[in-house]
């Protein structure tokens, strides 16, 4: 195939976030630190980063640059304020003044949460929203080794309670160079991407599929949104199946990490819709993955969003049958389980995860308005 991401497009010269795109740049780390001011850095992963040798190379480009580097090792997939507590702790004890998240976007939002407490103080919960900061955040260099959230490009942490397991979207909108929440620079080297175990690759794949479709239809899109959900989709559409099925294809995987990257930049313009307001209670009460999650209702939710509102997927694909005939072949591509019951969901959990799905933050930003009656229907659909 021939990649797209030979050039990246002109829009993300706009972008706060200093996108530093191929194979190799993960060298230019330490380079790129020390010019932002780093002196005493956090490395934030977790432990199948570390097993990688990704951790090792990090290490490695920041202190030949003369930085004293820690690491802190213990994100896990959908991190929740246990885990940025213990961050924390590792933060404080070594006195930083720099952060790099390494890793997926559970990776990314950790750090993002540690920087939250570790500048302002307090509890996760005190900033669940947005613009509910005092201080400014320690500067931060997000590396990802997935193709899939997007978490580099936003201003938003995603932190889960570990008692009630919602989600709380704890947000900054201020540019990193006024001490928002957004990486002062993300380094896209599609070198780390090769590492992906298949099925995270599938549901971080899934995950940006995802993301540039409901960015695409958002009631609160902007023409910078639009355009940044097109450039996604249309990298994300041709590298998807090639990535999947054979990793070694370099091109594919360059692809698949600037589509993700789009779609993230997408995200904090126009924010996302139902889908994703269905998917997270699945992740969170009964542990289904994110991005599988939201690829078992995305077709569902496309439907009822057409057939309530029109064509508002129409920057992707003129032709509504063409587009979601297109998503689910993804789902089969990346075999992922498109019914509720093969996730363990019972139809008597149906109702509870409407209540819960109704009630979450990006419900509010979709195409066509849902009461809990809609997400039930949407779950006996999927289910």
């Amino acid at each position: 195939m021939t990649p797209l991401t030979d050039q990246l497009p002109a829009i993300l010269d706009t972008s706060p976030v200093r996108v530093v795109f191929g194979p190799g740049t993960i060298d230019a780390l330490g380079t790129l630190a020390r010019d932002a001011g780093a002196t005493r850095v956090l490395i934030v992963t977790d432990p199948g980063i570390a097993s990688a040798g990704h951790v090792a190379r990090v290490r490695d480009s920041l202190q030949s640059a003369d930085l004293v580097v820690e690491v802190f090792d213990g994100a896990r997939e959908n991190p929740t304020t246990q885990h940025v507590e213990k961050g924390l702790a590792a933060a404080r004890a070594h006195w930083i003044d720099f952060m790099v998240g390494l890793g997926g976007g559970s990776a990314m939002d950790c750090a993002k949460g540690i920087n939250l407490l570790y500048t302002n103080g307090g509890a996760i919960a005190d900033y669940w929203g947005q613009g509910k900061t005092h201080a400014k955040m320690l500067p931060m260099i997000a590396v990802p080794t997935t193709a899939g959230t997007g978490s580099e490009a936003q201003s938003f942490a995603l932190i889960s309670d570990p008692e009630t397991h919602v989600k709380m979207a704890c947000g900054d909108r201020r540019p990193p160079t006024e001490g928002g929440l957004r990486p002062v620079a993300a380094i896209l080297d599609p070198d780390l991407t090769a590492s992906q175990p298949p099925r995270v690759a599938v549901a971080s794949g899934i995950d940006a599929i995802a993301h540039a479709v409901e960015t695409a239809a958002s009631n609160r899109r902007t023409d910078t949104s639009r355009q940044l959900s097109v450039e996604a989709w249309q990298r994300l559409r041709g590298a998807f199946p090639t990535a999947i099925q054979d990793s070694a294809v370099a091109d594919a995987r360059a692809d698949m990490l600037t589509g993700a990257h789009l779609a993230g930049a997408a995200i904090e313009q126009s924010m996302l819709g139902a889908a994703h307001a269905c998917a997270n209670p699945l992740t969170a009460r009964f542990g289904v993955v994110h991005g599988l999650a939201v690829g078992a209702m995305l077709p569902h939710v496309m439907r009822c969003n057409h057939t309530r509102a029109g064509n508002v997927y129409s920057d992707l694909e003129p032709d509504f049958d063409t587009l979601v005939a297109e998503v689910e072949r993804f789902l089969r591509i990346g075999r992922v389980p498109i019914r509720l019951r093969d996730h363990g969901i019972c139809e008597s959990d149906i109702e509870p995860l409407a209540q819960e799905a109704a009630r979450q933050w990006t419900a509010r930003f979709n195409p066509a308005p849902l009461d809990v009656q809609d997400m039930q229907d949407l779950y006996r659909a999927a289910w």
